[in-house]
């Protein structure tokens, strides 16, 4: 492969500025360095927690944690390494290749690629079936021909929904997606309900969510291969101003970094090790950078006490993230996202991703662990235990709630999957 030379660039006050450079000779020594000119500006701020604005180069592990942490994860990223004839390990030929619409407001330029003109390419009921049928294999296609990096290991594309006559658009070019559709098969048997249904239970018991909904490929049917999984982007959103592209109003982007890219941790290690004390250190990220720390952390401590109690054994850093305003200038923490009950599974796991109170097995958490692991976070072991009590006392009908709502909605199974979840809640 030739040397590296990748722009960075990132949105702010919706306008694109470089702000620094990717280079190396391979992906085994890349680093990033700021623009000279991007830091003495007034408007600079750095693109990561980890990644602080300096004139020196980052070294090769805080440029890759980062970085790599914008890549999707498992069978779409091989299939992504595949069609460009590169390793998986490859983090940098990947991000070429889909460096155009990342998560948040970071995009990575190759100048020596031909650029693609900014567009939407409408999309057919047939493309959307295929999507659901298909899956992985076919969000994989998607995410290759049109350059879009979306993290995680499903298969997942980024999509623009114009609600108003109710069509989908593949976006091409640097225009911008609305909403993240993933399938649902690919993994566990109602994976899209268990996501949904505990969404929804989560909005009412005061947590905030992001706005989703089950798109169904083929009317009357909802079976696995016939939906999708569709969540409004928080890290986009629409102004008066915004541009206008194939007559379609495009939102500007909002930065977000996920807390193992925050943390400079990883993507191969966002399940927590014996030790490493990960809630604690999102914990210590949101005293030191949140414009409203402890409003924020209330919000974390509800979540990591929801995860537990529900059974959701992948509360891994990745699926948790932190939102920047237009300007860059605060940081808040992002909705809540990728919750689902992992252990109506059979094949789950019962180690917790991020541990409480150093413990990961989720059926040994007791009470006193969980006000153990509030003090060393730095809450009010009172008010953390109040609202364990208060997400335990609302558990029930805050799922049977959801499940009616989804049951009325035509998702005959929204009751059973409902009933699995209960008999799972952490008491």
């Amino acid at each position: 492969m030739a040397g590296i030379n990748l722009k960075v660039q990132i949105e702010i006050n919706g306008q694109f500025v470089q702000a620094g450079h990717i280079t190396g000779s391979s992906f085994r020594d890349a680093a990033f360095s700021y623009d000279e000119s991007y830091i003495t500006s007034p408007a600079a701020r750095a693109i990561s927690l980890s990644l602080p604005l300096s004139k020196k180069d980052f070294d090769t592990d805080a440029t890759k944690s980062f970085f790599d942490g914008l890549l999707p994860e498992g069978f779409t990223r091989q299939c992504v390494a595949d069609s460009i004839h590169a390793s998986s390990d490859d983090y940098i030929s990947i991000l070429r290749q889909l460096g155009s619409e990342c998560l948040g407001a970071v995009q990575i330029i190759d100048e020596e690629k031909p650029s693609i003109k900014n567009g939407y390419i409408p999309l057919t009921i047939e493309e959307i079936k295929e999507l659901a049928k298909e899956g992985a294999s076919k969000s994989a296609e998607i995410v290759v021909k049109s350059h879009l990096s979306l993290t995680g290991a499903s298969g997942k594309v980024g999509l623009y929904y114009d609600q108003v006559s109710d069509k989908w658009y593949k976006p091409q070019g640097f225009a911008p997606s609305t909403h993240i559709v993933k399938q649902s098969h690919v993994r566990y048997k109602n994976i899209v309900l268990n996501e949904q249904l505990c969404l929804l239970a989560a909005q009412k018991l005061g947590i905030e969510i992001p706005e989703s909904f089950i798109l169904q490929a083929q009317v009357g049917k909802v079976n696995d291969e016939d939906v999708l999984f569709a969540t409004r982007r928080f890290d986009r959103a629409f102004d008066k101003d915004s541009q206008i592209i194939d007559e379609l109003k495009t939102p500007y982007r909002l930065h977000q970094e996920d807390f193992a890219q925050a943390l400079g941790i990883k993507s191969a290690d966002k399940y927590e090790k014996a030790g490493q004390s990960y809630l604690k250190r999102m914990f210590d990220l949101l005293q030191k950078y949140s414009s409203n720390p402890i409003e924020d952390s209330l919000k974390l401590w509800r979540r990591a006490v929801y995860n537990f109690i529900i059974g959701n054994t992948d509360n891994h850093i990745k699926n948790s993230s932190l939102i920047y305003s237009k300007d860059l200038a605060s940081i808040r923490l992002a909705p809540f996202y990728d919750v689902v009950c992992t252990k109506v599974y059979e094949s789950s796991t019962d180690e917790m991703s991020v541990s409480i109170n150093g413990r990961q097995n989720i059926n040994l958490i007791t009470r006193d662990d969980l006000e153990q692991e509030a003090k060393r976070c730095g809450l009010g072991s009172k008010v953390a235990i109040k609202i364990y009590d208060e997400l335990l006392m609302g558990i029930k009908k805050a799922i049977l709630d959801s499940a009616e709502e989804l049951s009325q909605a035509g998702f005959t199974e929204a009751q059973s999957m409902a009933e699995k979840i209960l008999r799972n809640v952490k008491k």
